[in-house]
């Protein structure tokens, strides 16, 4: 059983990176759905809005315990984290300059 990143398979890092981007969007599906902003659910949810970036792109990993802090923000069930986004995930994030972000 491994314990640290490096020591896992390739395999079981795919398969950790798809549950990340899984749960990611559908935080972020949700967060849409009701118009709130990264900022907003961060700051009420007690998380950094860098990390509810990371964790809406599947970059990051969270605490279990913080996906109830989140879904509580969201006023949604927990396990409503756990269904597949219904909206495919935007993946040009806007990183400035003049052309505009396109929506998704």
């Amino acid at each position: 059983m491994p314990i640290r990143p490096q020591q896992s398979s390739e395999e079981q890092t795919l398969r950790w990176a798809d549950r990340r981007a899984l749960v990611g969007g559908r935080i972020r599906e949700i967060r849409l759905e009701q118009g709130l902003s990264q900022e907003a659910l961060a700051l009420e949810s007690g998380l950094s809005r860098t990390m509810i970036i990371g964790i809406e792109w599947g970059r990051k990993s969270v605490a279990y315990e913080r996906l109830w802090d989140i879904a509580a923000v969201l006023d949604c069930d927990i396990t409503d984290l756990f269904v597949p986004a219904r909206s495919r995930p935007f993946v040009n994030p806007y990183r400035g300059g003049s052309r505009a972000m396109s929506k998704p």
